[in-house]
């Protein structure tokens, strides 16, 4: 029969920073905060992800004994500038699509779990962060990201996968608390833009980058634009400048290969050109939470990082995208751009465009005129 000391190894060997152990017990007191907060947490059902079911382990696995937890660290290598200016790190190598990386590591772990007699699951809904506290991992941050004891210089780059099995280990001391030291001064609720961060390990989801990013409903309001800054798909801006995080921003890594080749793929005017073709051969596979339907978001979302780059060079992919797009959403944005962008180039595209504006466009195209000076 194995040991405990038998699956840590597996771990190690399989790739994982870290592995702890909890029981399978009901996450009740995660359970009652989903049921205080369901205004902010509804939608996530809404979706058809049962979080509330997800708090009892044994309505997923009824078998379940032990939950294991394994400790991914997605930020092992360095990724080029441009990438992470305008993309959350934790999705540059997501291989839930590609099953180039993680997938297969997890796999392999449960396969050998099976090959020695134990049956496992996982799923989505299970709460994998409160998970890794109660198995002793790590703490929480003020930024409601989960920090890890051991790997990734106790960092927040990590993701923890939570997998049920059908027998019975010695669960490790829970670890549930926040663990932000006493003399930071809220770094990263005060970095939070779009203030989605409310303290105290609280969050509005709504709010943040990350969800206005691939689930904002509709033009993103004006009030919104200029915060969201340059970030087309999720957002690092909390974990960026945590004091936590020091120690693992100041090394030096490699850069990953794999997402240095996607940087001309990915760049901002090509996003917003994009056709379906292009963006199911290129874009979906790496980041896949928006589908080809919702085309549009993808190219306002880089419209709207083009304004903030306040980058006269996009001036003419604004131009065109704001002519020639079939979504007025996207034609909207690329006004605004304009406008942001500023100067005497993007006022005469501006004006240029009055003769053809319709729907809220003419809105935009008003606004922008007058910041574009």
């Amino acid at each position: 029969m194995i040991s405990k000391a038998d699956l840590i190894q597996k771990a190690a060997e399989t790739g994982f920073a870290d592995i702890g152990f909890t029981s399978a017990e009901p996450f009740e007191s995660h359970r009652q905060m989903l049921l205080e907060r369901q205004q902010a947490y509804g939608w996530v059902e809404a979706m058809g992800l049962s979080l509330m079911r997800g708090t009892d382990p044994k309505s997923i696995m009824p078998e379940a004994q032990t939950i294991v937890v394994l400790m991914e660290a997605y930020f092992r290598n360095s990724y080029p500038r441009y990438m992470e200016s305008h993309f959350g790190r934790c999705y540059l190598d997501d291989d839930r699509v590609t099953k180039h990386s993680l997938a297969p590591r997890i796999k392999a772990f449960r396969g050998w779990l099976r090959d020695n007699g134990i049956a496992s699951k996982t799923a989505m809904n299970l709460p994998h962060r409160v998970a890794a506290a109660r198995a002793g991992m790590g703490t929480f941050g003020k930024n409601c990201l989960f920090y890890s004891r051991r790997a990734v210089r106790q960092g927040s780059w990590v993701l923890p996968i939570a997998i049920l099995i059908d027998r019975t280990f010695e669960p490790d001391a829970s670890s549930i608390q926040m663990g932000c030291p006493d003399w930071c001064r809220n770094a990263c609720i005060a970095a939070c833009p779009t203030r989605a961060l409310k303290g105290n390990g609280t969050i509005d989801p709504r709010k943040c980058i990350s969800f206005l990013s691939y689930y904002g409903e509709g033009l993103t309001p004006l009030e919104l634009r200029e915060p969201m800054g340059l970030y087309v798909y999720g957002c690092d801006r909390c974990q960026n400048v945590c004091p936590r995080n020091a120690p693992w921003l100041a090394q030096t890594l490699p850069i990953l290969p794999k997402v240095a080749a996607m940087e001309e793929s990915f760049a901002l005017e090509r996003l917003l050109a994009m056709d379906v073709a292009y963006f199911e051969e290129k874009i979906w596979p790496h980041m896949f939470y928006m589908p080809s339907e919702q085309l549009w978001r993808w190219q306002m979302n880089a419209a709207r990082a083009m304004g903030n780059t306040r980058d006269p060079k996009y001036i003419d992919a604004l131009a065109t995208a704001a002519a020639e797009n079939a979504d007025e959403r996207v034609q909207a944005m690329a006004v605004w751009a304009l406008g942001r962008i500023g100067g005497r180039l993007a006022r005469n595209a501006l004006q240029d465009l009055q003769p053809r504006a319709a729907g809220q466009v003419v809105e935009e195209l008003a606004a922008a005129l007058k910041m574009a000076g």
